[in-house]
């Protein structure tokens, strides 16, 4: 399967699918909250977010690529990923683009 955030493959021709998404809610853990929390007091990257945000991506990335497949898809074309809170402590990454098939 290729991923690109382009809206064309170089040397191919698609055939259009459709949207493709996927996504993930993920929390935060109390006791990662509490220590990140220290990390405000002096600064710095918040490795423990950072890390939670890196796996949500690459879970909604693989449901994406899932729901592409089903179609018979050979790639997607114009990926998206957006990011929001659903309620305190809490945040959903979806990732999203146009399944295509080589023509």
């Amino acid at each position: 399967m290729i991923l690109v955030n382009t809206d064309y493959i170089t040397g191919k021709e698609l055939e259009m699918l459709g949207l493709v998404k996927g996504s993930t809610i993920q929390t935060r853990n109390v006791g990662r909250d509490i220590t990140q929390s220290f990390k405000t007091l002096v600064g710095g990257e918040l490795k423990a977010y950072n890390e939670m945000m890196n796996e949500a991506r690459a879970l909604a990335t693989k449901r994406m690529v899932a729901e592409a497949e089903a179609l018979g898809a050979d790639a997607i074309v114009n990926i998206r990923y957006a990011s929001a809170a659903v309620m305190q402590g809490a945040a959903e990454v979806m990732a999203y683009g146009t399944a295509v098939k080589f023509k």
